[in-house]
């Protein structure tokens, strides 16, 4: 672990986070101090020169998102962190919500006073209960010391659903309706919460914004890859020697975070398959082993960071067992709201569990392939664009393990 290059988890570790006074001791709050020194353009121009692109998936830039909500005129604008982290085997969010829930406050603050917003929600998944409480905690804290200002913060629980992780989607979940996806544009730095400008960035993201203010974009622009700069922290676990955490710059290779980090493929068998950035991720082989994790790197080879959840299947597991169950697991929690998606996850299941057990025919890969390839342009929101990618990739770079399988 001696590579690693903590940022985000400066903290983790050395202070306790149910302490403010201890967060405070090691500088918390100064970049919030100094942000406020700063006009708001030139906050949200420091922001934006550091190339910070957002670490939840989408991989905007945060400061040009940010601009759209400072330009936006309206009476009310808000701040929402989207901590409802609910892709399987990613934990990074409640890493940092649970040791270091302040710079997550001061991230959030630093963006409130750079486009002119008062109120603030943290979207926390219903399932991490004792997060919840160790956030209402800290804003306790930090309302009493009076770090925060006139930036109000509030700690909502999601319901469980994984839609809900989509910023529109939570949006409504905050406003009590259905969490269901709205249409873009317009977008929620200009319409958002209750038709009012708002930023919603991922907790990673705005973990990143109190160490660019303190030492300036230009530092943190020289990490990583120049396009996706920073570090990146990564959860992995799979068939690897150390299911563990960690937090690497940008530029650090799959075959580096797996064979490195990760200690290698455990039980002395071979390396099958790598999937990153939550269920739906792209499964990747090992001639791609060598790609950077930064997210164009990733998006060139057809496949994404997202949360940066790493999955490791070695040589002994059935890769198209555990893609049907994905696909069941999307076809469960789809919304419903637009068709491509509704019934495109429930056919692409049918048809992963037809060719898992055995009853499949070669014209039922090309039907997948087509489905997914539609519903990947087509469907309303990312959960249903990005629902295919692990069938699409798992066809084209494992077709043995389908055709092994067909009648």
């Amino acid at each position: 672990m001696a590579e690693e290059m903590r940022i985000v988890l400066r903290n983790y570790g050395k202070i306790d986070p149910l302490k403010i006074d201890d967060y405070i001791a090691l500088g918390g709050y100064d970049s919030l101090n100094k942000a406020r020194s700063m006009s708001n353009p030139d906050l949200i121009s420091e922001v934006k020169a550091s190339n910070l692109r957002g670490r939840g998936g989408a991989g905007f830039n945060c400061g040009m998102k940010w601009n759209f909500a400072y330009q936006a005129q309206a009476d009310q604008k808000y701040v929402i962190c989207n901590a409802d982290e609910g892709e399987p085997g990613t934990y990074k969010d409640r890493l940092i919500m649970e040791n270091d829930p302040h710079t997550l406050l001061e991230g959030m603050a630093i963006c409130a006073y750079a486009i002119g917003a008062t109120k603030g929600y943290i979207y926390c998944r219903g399932e991490y209960p004792s997060v919840a409480k160790t956030l209402k905690l800290a804003i306790a804290q930090a309302k009493e010391k009076g770090v925060l200002g006139d930036f109000s913060i509030e700690v909502r629980l999601g319901a469980g659903a994984y839609v809900c992780g989509e910023e529109t989607a939570l949006i409504e979940s905050i406003e009590g309706k259905r969490g269901e996806p709205r249409i873009k544009p317009p977008f929620p730095p200009v319409i958002g919460l209750w038709g009012k400008p708002t930023i919603v960035n991922n907790v990673e993201t705005f973990a990143n914004i109190p160490v660019i203010v303190e030492k300036g974009s230009a530092w943190y622009a020289a990490i990583g890859t120049p396009s996706y700069p920073g570090t990146k922290v990564v959860t992995l676990t799979g068939d690897v020697a150390n299911k563990t955490f960690f937090e690497v710059p940008t530029s650090t290779t799959i075959r580096e975070v797996i064979f490195q980090f990760g200690g290698g493929i455990a039980a002395g068998k071979e390396f099958k398959a790598v999937q990153i950035g939550g269920t739906s991720g792209a499964f990747i082989p090992a001639s791609q082993l060598d790609t950077q994790i930064g997210f164009d790197a990733m998006t060139a080879i057809g496949a994404a960071l997202g949360s940066g959840a790493v999955f490791v299947l070695d040589e002994s597991r059935d890769l198209i067992d555990v893609t049907a169950r994905i696909a069941k697991f999307f076809a469960h929690e789809s919304c419903g709201k637009c068709a491509p998606c509704r019934e495109g996850t429930m056919r692409v299941h049918d048809l992963m569990d037809k060719i898992n057990g055995g009853k499949g025919v070669s014209a039922d890969i090309a039907l997948l392939n087509k489905l997914g390839r539609v519903m990947s342009y087509s469907c309303l929101c990312g959960l249903g664009q990005a629902a295919p990618s692990p069938v699409l990739s798992t066809i084209e770079h494992f077709s043995a393990d389908y055709n092994a399988k067909l009648m």
